[in-house]
């Protein structure tokens, strides 16, 4: 009777714990910031677009995935047309090429333009005139002058110097060698070859290495993934080579001489050899981390390097070639910043804006207001 007695009072336990954990699963389901909560989840889970389209019926399904398939053969005609905008840069490369031949020489000397060629109007025409007078008022020996410039003086060189993408990796015992820097050109590939264009740096005599030109070649392709179609913008970068540089003796920047001490486990003895190590220079533009071509990938450092590479191959051809006299001047450059701080202007006005309608909100939304905490800090 005993034990029967102690297990009534066990499942009788055990019933009220049941009617309590039920009430209180009652309680918590009433209350409305709970529901609030789950409603929010179940909210962004409907809002998701792939669980959206997986309520469509097949039918729905299927005509979608007719579209995929669409947009994969839009991605194609896309290459297509990219492969003839790179026709068209070849076609116009040519055209401006007598032009940049014609600045090669001003800036090298071997040509003065005329009059007419040198004929510039200012938009400070005035205060130009005015510093003109001032300058004309110093008794200086122009004659004199003139015959000791020739060119204009480390004109690439310069623009090297202006350019933060360039400057940083210059060092400054490259800056001897850049001073011989005469002229850059770009060169794209040749019809029915793959897509890619050349960067050549043309170098008067030096000291440092017997090449004329140190070249750069760039890869591309315009052709969608296979794994990926969707991914496609455009034309990338896909790989580059660079080029032999012939150092003359002794004069190699890209390597450091270092020594260092070994001492022999047997004998005890010291012994100082020497050996060459990599060293930062911006020729070591001209030897590029290479792609696998087996698939491997690259590690994360190797891939901030050759994205950068890439960047800055994208850069010369696209900006400082064409364009090589306003970033030698600094106006690219004031464009390129002007136009920065623009985009952070609105970006922060937007924000402001933002802000204002949240406090409107607080204001006349009592239960926000005392959800808010009393200071927030946008990060």
């Amino acid at each position: 009777m005993a034990d029967n007695s102690k297990t009534e009072d066990t499942a009788s336990d055990s019933l009220e714990a049941a009617k309590n954990a039920t009430n209180k699963k009652d309680q918590v389901m009433q209350n409305p910031q709970v529901l609030a909560a789950l409603q929010e989840r179940l909210d962004n889970t409907s809002l998701t677009p792939s669980s959206y389209i997986e309520t469509f019926p097949k039918a729905v399904i299927r005509r979608i995935d007719a579209l995929k398939k669409l947009q994969v053969k839009c991605a194609h005609i896309e290459a297509k047309f990219y492969e003839e905008v790179h026709d068209l840069e070849r076609k116009y490369a040519a055209l401006y090429q007598p032009l940049f031949d014609k600045r090669r020489e001003f800036i090298n000397g071997e040509a003065e333009p005329t009059d007419a060629e040198a004929e510039w109007h200012s938009e400070n025409e005035d205060e130009e005139k005015l510093a003109g007078d001032l300058k004309n008022a110093v008794v200086i020996d122009e004659k004199a002058e003139e015959t000791n410039v020739k060119g204009i003086p480390d004109f690439w060189f310069t623009i090297f110097r202006n350019v933060d993408m360039l400057s940083e990796l210059v060092q400054e015992y490259d800056e001897p060698i850049l001073k011989h820097l005469q002229d850059i050109k770009v060169k794209f590939s040749e019809p029915g070859q793959p897509m890619s264009f050349s960067l050549e740096f043309h170098f008067g005599p030096n000291d440092y290495f017997s090449n004329s030109v140190l070249t750069k070649t760039y890869k591309m392709k315009s052709e969608p993934d296979k794994t990926d179609p969707f991914s496609f913008e455009g034309p990338e970068i896909v790989d580059c080579e660079g080029c032999t540089i012939d150092w003359k003796k002794g004069k190699n920047v890209t390597v450091k001489t270092i020594k260092k001490k070994q001492k022999h486990k047997g004998r005890g003895t010291v012994r100082t050899i020497t050996k060459q190590v990599p060293n930062d220079s911006f020729f070591n533009f001209f030897s590029p981390i290479k792609v696998s071509g087996d698939g491997e990938s690259l590690d994360e450092d190797s891939e901030f390097t050759l994205a950068a590479d890439f960047e800055i191959g994208h850069f010369f051809r696209e900006r400082i070639v064409p364009r090589a006299v306003l970033y030698f001047t600094g106006e690219a450059i004031e464009d390129d910043d002007n136009f920065e701080e623009d985009e952070e202007g609105e970006e922060e006005e937007l924000e402001g804006e933002e802000e204002g309608e949240e406090e409107e909100d607080a204001e006349t939304d009592p239960k926000k207001e005392s959800s808010q905490p009393a200071e927030c800090k946008q990060q």
